[in-house]
């Protein structure tokens, strides 16, 4: 469902029609700057939601190790040492 040619005329017209020439520019910098703005936002949280996983799985996978540490020195430990 895409816009036509016609359709976007009769956006652009009313937009004219209701703003003015002169206003159009200062509506399209406004717009701009909200849409870098959503774009910076958008990339922040996919950068924070990166580093969070990132951080998570290092204390995972560093807990994964201090539980199997214990583990294998209590085997070491357990089993009479032959000579």
């Amino acid at each position: 469902m895409g816009l036509g040619f016609s359709e976007i005329l009769l956006i652009v017209a009313i937009v004219l029609l209701l703003f003015g020439a002169k206003k159009i520019p200062e509506l399209a910098r406004a717009l701009g700057r909200a849409s870098h703005e959503f774009k910076k936002a958008k990339e922040d949280l996919v950068n924070e939601t990166k580093e969070l996983t990132e951080a998570s799985e290092k204390k995972a996978a560093a807990e994964d190790t201090a539980k199997k540490e214990p583990a294998a020195a209590a085997a070491k430990t357990d089993k009479p040492e032959s000579k």
